[in-house]
């Protein structure tokens, strides 16, 4: 699995216009292939008077599946330059859509690559990039003493705690690396002289 990849959040959505032709680019955070052709769609059917509905998509995280269209516009002139766009940013997990409207004017091949590479940096600039990292969500449960040494541990390495409950003891949720977890376990073990209790779940990836 991949230990970190950039994608998106929230949808983006930017126009340019190149020789009175419109390039309307979407770009939406989809995770599977099916999202992907859905959103294509979604797109397809709001611009069904459009003549080109060209796109490229990377999803399914680690695995990192590929596909890129050009919908009629001629070979390599409108997918594989969105899908340039999506590789360069180093995004995955996302699928850009940008729709033409022909204004009259042949761009030719490289007027095509230009601006179809244009509309899907445009779109990509209308949001906001994050990074997610594979985590290792931990449930530690402590004594009060013992509390105090831990956020200190975790002030140290910036490990935000994420939510706590103070009952009897105090039990916290945090989420830490995966690559760092031996090196924490190992340190809140000898900072608590093995007292605390740590629960670890399944890998899984979350925004830093």
């Amino acid at each position: 699995m991949l230990k970190e990849y950039r994608t998106i959040l929230e949808p983006g959505t930017d126009e340019i216009v190149e020789k009175k032709s419109r390039f309307i680019g979407y770009i939406r955070h989809t995770e599977t292939e099916e999202e992907a052709n859905a959103f294509i769609n979604e797109i397809r059917k709001k611009h069904f008077d459009a003549r080109h509905n060209c796109f490229a998509y990377s999803v399914d995280g680690q695995q990192q599946t590929i596909r890129f269209s050009d919908d009629g516009e001629p070979g390599g002139t409108a997918g594989k330059p969105i899908l340039e766009v999506i590789t360069g940013k180093e995004l995955c997990d996302v699928c850009i859509v940008v729709t033409r409207y022909f204004g009259g004017t042949l761009l030719g091949t490289g007027g095509l690559v230009r601006a179809y590479t244009d509309a899907a940096k445009a779109c990509i600039g209308a949001t906001d990039m994050v990074t997610k990292c594979l985590v290792v969500p931990m449930r530690l449960t402590t004594n009060y003493t013992d509390f105090g040494k831990i956020q200190y541990l975790l002030g140290n390495h910036n490990i935000p705690v994420l939510d706590s409950e103070y009952g009897e003891n105090v039990v916290v949720r945090i989420e830490v690396l995966v690559d760092d977890v031996p090196m924490i376990v190992k340190q809140l073990t000898e900072v608590t002289a093995a007292r605390v209790q740590i629960e670890q779940e399944d890998a899984v990836y979350s925004v830093r």
